[in-house]
């Protein structure tokens, strides 16, 4: 029995290192390490002294013939706090003074999240996703320097996802029915995909509506004393869970946006084009029919005249046929005179 129990123990302990790794080293500073603006209780002691100073030099200062442009005293080298004031505008590298040895170096911190549908394969950050697919999150992160430190084989974060509704889940679960817990989840490298951890298709957890969903981290309070978005919380982001793509509104239309738009803008030309282009020749023959009918009526009863004129015109003005004729009606007046006597 004691050994059952002693087994379950080292087990449980284990399983606490993978989702809290080294807790109660991730603050041990050694030289050169990377330490991040907001981190408040670093026990920096086996770099620095109580009451020892460091100092920054900005970039291209010759650090070896130069004074440091800025110098911070270490009040207390097992409770150390990197604050904006001192730090914010002066990321690098800090140097022990007056040895000018290394100390660590300061960094902003910076977290992002994207979704992605792994069913269909696309970024559906802000975007709409099918009930049925299942996602996954990719987390990017400079935060993942911390695993320079003694013991420590991950960063831990918490994904927030905030349900239609308002409230927050701790864990998602797949299409599968695994689960996984969104609190202290490890951070190993950058980027980082979670993998396909929610499924949709649970239809009575995952209700239709917009989901959000971000990531933070508050290793040695550094979200609480510094909380600015997008370096130790990430930008918040939405998904909007439903059946119906809400891009479509026309039920004719198929689910895929990209073909409703390319058969929509196919429509207007073909319409515009017959209304512009085959009433126009239709008019015009007619009237240009219509209109050489009417003269050619009226043109017709001058050809008359023309005709007889014509015709009169040799019988009056030939000089030798009226001689011909005066000749011929004197010789014939001559032969029927005498008869008549």
């Amino acid at each position: 029995m004691a050994d059952k129990i002693i087994t379950g123990i080292a087990l449980l302990t284990g399983f606490l290192i993978l989702i809290c790794p080294a807790a109660a080293d991730i603050n041990k500073i050694s030289a050169g390490n990377t330490v991040f603006i907001g981190e408040q209780g670093l026990d920096v002691s086996s770099i620095l002294s109580s009451g020892d100073q460091i100092g920054w030099w900005a970039s291209g200062a010759s650090i070896a013939g130069s004074s440091p442009d800025s110098i911070v005293s270490v009040s207390d080298a097992s409770n150390f706090y990197v604050t904006q004031s001192d730090f914010a505008s002066r990321t690098g590298s800090w140097y022990v003074l007056p040895a000018k040895t290394i100390a660590f170096m300061v960094a902003d911190p910076y977290l992002d999240l994207i979704v992605e549908d792994t069913t269909v394969g696309v970024d559906v950050t802000n975007k709409w996703v099918p009930t049925d697919d299942e996602l996954r999150f990719r987390i990017d992160s400079n935060l993942v320097q911390m695993t320079q430190r003694s013991l420590v084989t991950g960063v831990p974060v918490t994904i927030k996802v905030r349900t239609p509704d308002g409230a927050i889940l701790s864990s998602l679960t797949s299409n599968s029915g695994g689960t996984t817990s969104l609190v202290n989840y490890n951070l190993i490298s950058t980027p980082q995909y979670t993998g396909s951890i929610w499924g949709t298709s649970n239809r009575d957890t995952y209700l239709p509506g917009t989901y959000t969903v971000w990531v933070e981290c508050n290793v040695n309070q550094m979200n609480d004393n510094y909380g600015q978005s997008g370096k130790t919380i990430s930008s918040k982001v939405t998904v909007l869970n439903q059946d119906r793509n809400p891009l479509i509104t026309d039920k004719s239309y198929v689910t895929n946006p990209t073909t409703a738009i390319t058969t929509a803008t196919t429509r207007i030309p073909a319409i515009v084009t017959t209304k512009e282009t085959t009433p126009l020749p239709t008019t015009l023959p007619a009237t240009t029919t219509l209109v050489p009918e009417i003269p050619s009526t009226v043109e017709t009863l001058p050809p008359s005249p023309a005709i007889v004129e014509s015709t009169v015109v040799p019988t009056t003005h030939v000089p030798g046929f009226e001689a011909g004729l005066a000749i011929a009606a004197a010789i014939f007046g001559l032969v029927l005179y005498p008869k008549r006597k």
